[in-house]
């Protein structure tokens, strides 16, 4: 099996680590020539994982065309925000094979989820292909070859099964499911409400308040998923609760780090300037506080996110402001 991967980040290069480790020959499309050649001669990718060594039959190229032609499997992990540029430039020219969507996040402005860009910007013949992977897994660990288990969502029953197939590792199981809308909605928003676990913890506040907001949280996922049209069951599952608790309370978590170092006093732009991969939270609490006016819901978590990263709210009045709402009744609507 021949896999393309659409870029050469963390999660990219994880996931088709998985697979090159199978004896797949997989190749990564990466944008620097310099991160393209070290990834050839030394097998590493420095610019993200400097100790790890990487399996030979994974390779490198600054051709993206050539990435995506004549390969079994295609695998895109760029960030959300430039989704839609990428497909436009590979539409006519992707493969009749199964695509494997690792992005998480909603598109600023159209307010898309990563599954509706692909069926906005890919021509119909493929959207029978399109599946999304998502769930508890920082792609250090999937590296380590430590137990990981994901979820796979695709509207194809057969290309679920396929993908899962695919990557079924030693070290990395996957669940599928039909709902799509469900595991994107988790995937996107859960590091939003990390945000909020890493400003309280950067603030000194406890276990029980990081327990709270990933409790609350999860109830604003859901909200969000509910009125879209997702299965409610699908946000206690892998997708939902499971990488909500682990983006909110793992160290790894480029979105906690951000709330964290917010929480400490740091400005964002601060924070932003001092990372090296992309924290999908940041943008994407601008699209859930568009999509809550739009939708007509609550979302006080996820609001109070937004102010404090663009409207230079202190993060300890952000939190005042959540434990002085007025009372309510605990459930999904409330």
């Amino acid at each position: 099996m021949k896999v393309g991967v659409i870029g050469a980040g963390s999660f990219g290069t994880a996931l088709g680590a998985i697979l090159a480790d199978k004896g797949y020959e997989v190749e990564l499309w990466a944008r620097s020539r310099e991160q393209a050649t070290i990834i050839n001669v030394e097998n590493k990718n420095i610019k993200h994982f400097p100790e790890i060594k990487l399996p030979k039959t994974l390779s490198a190229c600054i051709d993206l065309e050539k990435v995506i032609t004549g390969k079994d499997l295609i695998i895109s992990a760029c960030p959300s925000q430039a989704l839609s540029s990428v497909l436009k430039d590979i539409r006519d020219k992707l493969p009749d094979a199964p695509i494997v969507s690792a992005s998480k996040g909603i598109e600023n402005g159209s307010l898309r989820l990563v599954s509706e860009i692909f069926e906005e910007e890919l021509p119909k013949r493929l959207h029978k292909y399109l599946s999304y992977l998502s769930g508890p897994s920082f792609a250090i660990e999937i590296l380590q070859k430590l137990p990981t288990v994901v979820s796979i969502a695709s509207k194809e029953e057969s290309i679920a099964k396929k993908v899962q197939e695919v990557f079924s590792h030693s070290y990395f199981r996957s669940y599928w499911t039909h709902d799509v809308t469900g595991v994107e909605v988790s995937g996107a928003l859960k590091n939003v409400i990390a945000i909020a676990a890493g400003a309280a913890d950067g603030l000194g506040f406890g276990q029980n308040t990081r327990s709270a907001i990933i409790t609350r949280g999860l109830t604003e996922i859901t909200r969000v998923g509910v009125k879209l049209g997702a299965d409610p069951l699908t946000f206690l599952g892998l997708a939902g609760m499971g990488d909500l608790v682990l983006t909110c309370t793992g160290a790894a978590s480029r979105n906690r780090t951000v709330g964290y170092k917010l929480g400490q006093g740091m400005k964002l732009s601060e924070v932003l300037d001092g990372m090296n991969e992309v924290a999908e939270g940041v943008k994407t609490s601008r699209s859930v506080h568009d999509l809550a006016l739009k939708l007509e819901i609550e979302l006080p978590i996820m609001e109070e996110v937004y102010k404090t990263l663009y409207e230079d709210k202190p993060a300890v009045k952000a939190v005042s402001n959540l434990m002085s709402r007025d009372l309510k009744r605990e459930g999904v609507i409330h």
